[in-house]
């Protein structure tokens, strides 16, 4: 199993970085980049507790989809979405909030394995994890930006 840890400080209340976390079309805004885009399930607006949402995103020049549920949920302290379908052989994502003197501090904790035995932890080791590292933070900024501009 692979482990990555990403952590973002956002200079806004956490309530508003909970939820654009969590809001469809903020992530579509910040996954353009692989032109992400929601599918299924709930397809924009905030995702709950028990919902799912089906991406499809370009990653590595080929159109892939993944189905999320949010399997846990405590309002402006954790979500977790856990894939239910696609190419991983486990997939979870941990958001973890938490406030300290107005700036809000984002703890995203991924964890997923690979199917392909060792062809899929090469590919892991050599491209994926990386991959996944820069999609988050391409992501968190542009969280950080969209929460730190509705503050004003």
């Amino acid at each position: 199993m692979t482990t990555i840890k990403v952590l973002t400080k956002i200079n806004a209340p956490i309530q508003t970085v909970f939820d654009l976390s969590r809001n469809v079309d903020a992530h579509q805004k910040s996954a353009d980049f692989t032109k992400e885009t929601a599918i299924d399930g709930i397809t924009s607006g905030l995702i709950n507790y028990n919902e799912t949402v089906t991406w499809r995103g370009k990653h590595f020049g080929v159109y892939l989809n993944h189905k999320s549920r949010v399997t846990a949920m405590i309002l402006y302290d954790y979500f977790v979405d856990e894939m239910e379908e696609g190419k991983f052989k486990s997939f979870r994502h941990e958001h973890l909030f938490n406030e300290e003197d107005g700036i809000t501090i984002m703890k995203d904790k991924l964890y997923y394995e690979v199917p392909y035995g060792f062809f899929g932890k090469l590919f892991d080791l050599l491209f994926l994890k990386n991959h996944l590292i820069n999609f988050i933070i391409e992501r968190n900024k542009t969280l950080k930006a969209l929460s730190e501009n509705e503050k004003q």
